[in-house]
């Protein structure tokens, strides 16, 4: 089969202030990207075929780097906090000409017109100006690819320019330091400088989206994975990390919409992407087969060492990054859904691991209880989780995406709440971890029963077994669940001395109350009335 040779489009790129010339790749296909990476020296391939790069000095976000230039479009609707950073548009200016500059400079650049969001009613076309192969393979592989008819007539709605090797005057472009990542609404630009993290690319558009769609389309956004069952079910998964959102999304017996970034409509469900962005730690076939089997041509490995004297990916291996990361279309998972839409949710699940042992292993949460959950966005960080962590860390991120959300999380949680209460949706929180106790007395709650838990819910079983509010948080936790101890869905049942239960469950809803406290001025009376109740 013959490659499509497609028309660099120079209008755009002129307005930009880049130079036309015969070393600008337009659209190449993955395995043209991966030649020219190899070619540049970007990263080898492994025994599987799949591009492995190193991503530099930054090996994850760097959220302190992150801002939004303050005009008359943002001044009065963003959220402006630690991060949502203002910029003036004179230190804008000076960076995009720092950039344009640079670009200009290198012998070869790479540009890819792609889009987001699968629902055609909501689609943003993008174009990526890269000065890597590797980042622009890294686009190919996590947004959506436009058909040979749809780019005869593309227009970028939004322009991406990526300069990794770009190090700002921080003095002169009035950032924190020589790496940046700026979003100017006015002019539907991102520009990152000083950083080859490619999550940079993926979650600066994450947030363009949390900002567009619920303002100007009433589309709720979501940091969540999302499957459809058999019957065509779709089930909405929120987590932070180490709650096992990727594994419990991950059913064989559903399809896959998403792994990480969704929209929600009056009627349907829709992933904004058209790849996966998974980790790759402690990776084992046996464990997450689809992401293990996804490594293979086209694919793009991050920061992983090999095995001595081979070419085979050691996953156990973290001495560059925990972080490590591959990015791969979405085709590669065998039960991908193609396209990544289905009908509104029956079910939504709030993941969280609670190394304190307080919250019960599942619950069913009314309206207000679910918005007050999705504002607080709780889990805790245990060892393993992230380097210099030994004790549980509790950790809140507002909607379970706190860096990501332009807007104030009550619009979105009145989003929720407005949706969930017109479809009758049915709000779960699963505890996945643990009982008895807190880490390192109690143990944590076994992935068979979670699994039993999840199924459970989404059958129908749970709907007319008895329930109990729990004494602190309010959620209604069920006496009996199919496969289940009975004994195990009360967690204050679970430990040895309920007094001891008792004064924890107090210390947490004590974290949970002061971390609200910022967001309080922004919600109703009804969320706010969800929260804890401390017994002492």
């Amino acid at each position: 089969m013959s490659v499509p040779v497609f028309v660099i489009p120079t209008d755009h790129l002129v307005r930009l202030g880049l130079k036309i010339t015969d070393s600008l790749h337009y659209q190449l296909q993955p395995h043209e990207l991966v030649r020219h990476a190899l070619r540049r020296k970007e990263g080898v391939l492994n025994d599987t075929g799949a591009l492995v790069i190193k991503t530099g000095a930054f090996t994850g976000r760097s959220p302190k780097d992150r801002y939004i230039v303050k005009d008359e479009i943002t001044a009065g609707t963003i959220h402006w906090n630690d991060f949502n950073q203002p910029l003036d548009a004179p230190h804008f200016d000076k960076i995009f000409k720092s950039i344009t500059q640079y670009l200009n400079a290198l012998p070869e650049l790479f540009v890819r017109d792609c889009c987001v969001c699968a629902h055609p009613q909501y689609r943003l076309n993008l174009r990526v100006i890269n000065e890597l192969a590797s980042t622009n393979l890294f686009a190919y592989n996590m947004f959506l690819r436009p058909t040979e008819e749809e780019l005869e007539t593309f227009r970028p709605d939004w322009q991406i320019l990526s300069a990794p090797g770009l190090q700002l005057d921080a003095a002169l472009c009035g950032t924190r330091s020589s790496n940046a990542v700026v979003i100017s609404f006015r002019l539907k630009l991102i520009l990152i400088a000083g950083t080859g993290y490619t999550g940079e690319t993926k979650k600066s558009i994450f947030t363009i989206l949390n900002y567009l769609l619920p303002r100007e389309k009433k589309v709720l956004s979501m940091h969540c994975s999302a499957n459809r069952g058999p019957r065509g079910d779709t089930a909405i998964f929120f987590g932070l990390s180490g709650t096992g959102k990727t594994t419990l999304s991950a059913d064989p017996r559903r399809q896959l919409i998403g792994d990480d970034e969704h929209g929600w409509t009056a009627d349907s469900i829709f992933n904004f992407e058209g790849g996966c962005y998974a980790k790759c730690i402690n990776l084992k076939e046996d464990k997450e087969p689809e992401i293990y089997r996804s490594i293979r041509p086209g694919a793009l490995v991050e920061n992983v060492r090999f095995y001595p004297e081979t070419d085979k990916i050691n996953f156990e291996d973290g001495s560059i990054t925990e972080n490590t990361r591959v990015s791969y279309p979405l085709s590669y998972i065998s039960n991908a859904l193609e396209p990544s839409l289905g009908p509104t949710p029956k079910n939504i699940f709030f993941l969280t691991c609670d190394a304190y042992g307080v919250l019960p292993p599942i619950s069913r949460l009314t309206p207000g209880q679910a918005m007050y959950q999705f504002i607080s966005g709780y889990t805790a960080k245990v060892a393993g989780t992230e380097t210099g962590i030994t004790e549980p860390k509790p950790t809140f991120s507002a909607c379970f995406g706190a860096p990501f959300l332009p807007l104030h999380p009550g619009q979105y949680a009145q989003l929720l709440g407005a949706k969930m209460k017109q479809h009758n949706v049915k709000v779960w929180m699963i505890n996945t971890g643990w009982s008895g106790g807190v880490f390192g007395k109690g143990s944590r709650i076994s992935l068979a029963y979670t699994r039993a838990m999840i199924t459970a819910a989404l059958e129908g079983a749970l709907d007319a077994v008895e329930y109990t509010p729990h004494p602190v948080f309010g959620m209604a936790m069920p006496l009996s669940c199919p496969g289940v101890p009975a004994g195990l869905l009360n967690p204050r049942n679970t430990w040895p001395d309920p007094g001891a239960y008792d004064r924890m469950a107090d210390e947490v809803a004590g974290w949970f109350l002061k971390n609200f406290g910022k967001y309080a001025d922004g919600v109703d009376a009804e969320i706010l009335s969800a929260a804890p109740t401390p017994k002492k």
